[in-house]
Parts: structure tokens; C-alpha cells; sequence
């Protein structure tokens, strides 16, 4: 745990955090991301070759750094859920959270208790045994973080109450989902820009940290004065592009 509190604290808080998507299912790029000073890292299961076994190496290789790590896992099924926390996931981003029922389902299946989260007492987020059941439980507790995105447009006439859901640690925006949902020409149209205000909107007024994926770093300053506070940005497949495009720039042209 980072001397600045747990994951879930510091959301809470709306400090400001930036992280980065993992697209790659291989230990060795989430040991690598690890090893930064980014506040947090993302295995995206939804979009990327992740299956249960490669999610769980990532997860051995971000705790080995004590890199919280958040699975943006495939769908709001109980199975995923689960398979991702007992890796040891910090939390879970969870796609197309687009009523109340949903996001009380997610909360539900995220934490022990009736009709929720498993029980095994093996896994690595109980250290393979060696917590007793009440300190597992109570930490399961204060530490798992449940984010939920809002990229549906029949969200956006619920996202206030999915806000107010308990449980739910913070509303990520799914802004090129509402673009194509919108039919918008880009995530820059003026309708677009305005349900990401409106989600912000709903999460600042009921107390909820607020995130999203900007294209450029220099955008996020607007949406921080709206009221977001958690930047998930870029990734692996990004970074190595850039690095390597920069390098064949400087060869090329001295």
C-alpha cells in the first residue's frame, strides 16, 4: 500500500491519479509498467487477448512492484468479477454499466456477502491462506475498488442515480462509446462534450471520483476543473509505438 493510502482511499479523495491500459498479456510488460511512477495500472480484459491464466501472471508482476492494479474486465458476470480479485486485483473496471440494476449487481458480485463475491480461502488476495477469515473479509472490504463505466447513451439518464449506488467507487467515462452511440462525427462534437459534462457533473454532486481516457495529457486540466480526478491514459502498445517512432525520427533526422 502506498504511503498516501489505499487506491480506493485516495479516489475517494478525487486526488489526482494517472494510470495506463495494459494490452499485452505478459508478465514481463505489467513487471515493466510496475516499475513506474504511474498511480495505478489497468489490465484491459475487455479489449485486449487477456485470458484467466495471463491476467493472473499480470497480477503476480504488478504485486511484485505493489502497483495497484485494476482489471477492466470483459463483462459484469460474476465469473470475471471474481476470477480477477481472488488474482489479487485491486478493483475492477467494469464495461457498459448503464442502469442501477447493473451497478448494484457489480457491487454485489465485487464484495462477500449474500448473493455476492465467492469464498475461497486459498487464493492470492488471501496471501494463498495465511489470512484469517475476518481479516481477509475486512480488508476485502476497505480496499476494493469498483469503477464503473458510463459509454452507454441510456446511461446518461440514469447516471445520477448509478452515482448514487453504494459501493460504487467511481463513474469512468466511455467517451468514444458515446461518440458512436451519439452518432458523432468525433469525441470532440459538441454533444459528446456534453454528456462527459454531465457525467462529471453527476459524479462531483454525488460525491463520486470521476474518471476518463483523454487522447493528450493537456486535455485532462480542462476535466479536472469539471470535476474528474482519475486519468486512465495511453498504454503499453502507445508507449512502445512512441518510443519507437521517436528513435527511427532521430536517426532519420539529426
Amino acid at each position: 500500500m502506498s504511503s498516501k493510502g489505499t487506491l480506493k482511499d485516495r479516489l475517494h479523495r478525487a486526488e489526482p491519479l494517472i494510470g495506463s491500459f495494459l494490452k499485452t498479456p505478459a508478465a514481463q510488460a505489467a513487471e515493466i509498467m510496475g516499475a513506474t511512477r504511474l498511480d495505478l495500472v489497468c489490465i484491459d480484459a475487455e479489449h485486449g487477448p487477456f485470458d484467466r491464466g495471463a491476467i493472473d501472471l499480470c497480477l503476480l508482476a504488478l504485486r511484485s512492484r505493489q502497483m495497484p492494479a485494476i482489471v477492466r474486465v470483459p463483462s459484469s458476470s460474476h465469473e470475471h468479477i471474481l476470477s480477477a480479485l481472488d488474482g489479487g486485483a485491486t478493483g475492477v473496471m467494469v464495461p457498459h454499466v448503464w442502469n442501477t440494476a447493473i451497478a448494484e449487481e457489480v457491487v454485489r458480485a465485487a464484495h462477500f456477502g449474500p448473493g455476492g463475491r465467492g469464498y475461497a480461502g486459498g487464493p492470492r488476495s488471501s496471501d494463498y491462506g495465511a489470512m484469517d477469515v475476518k481479516t481477509y473479509l475486512d480488508e476485502a472490504l476497505k480496499t476494493t475498488v469498483v469503477i464503473v463505466q458510463i459509454e452507454d447513451v441510456a446511461a446518461l439518464d440514469h447516471v445520477d442515480a448509478i452515482a448514487q449506488v453504494s459501493g460504487v467507487d467511481a463513474l469512468f467515462v466511455g467517451r468514444m462509446d458515446l461518440t458512436v452511440g451519439l452518432g458523432a462525427s468525433s469525441p470532440d462534437a459538441p454533444d459528446v462534450l456534453a454528456a462527459v459534462a454531465r457525467i462529471c457533473a453527476a459524479g462531483k454532486a454525488n460525491g463520486r471520483c470521476v474518471g476518463m481516457f483523454v487522447s493528450d495529457v493537456a486535455e485532462a486540466a480542462h476535466w479536472r476543473a469539471m470535476g474528474a480526478s482519475l486519468f486512465i491514459l495511453s498504454s503499453d502498445h502507445r508507449f512502445i509505438q512512441t518510443g519507437a517512432n521517436q528513435l527511427a525520427d532521430r536517426f532519420h533526422n539529426p
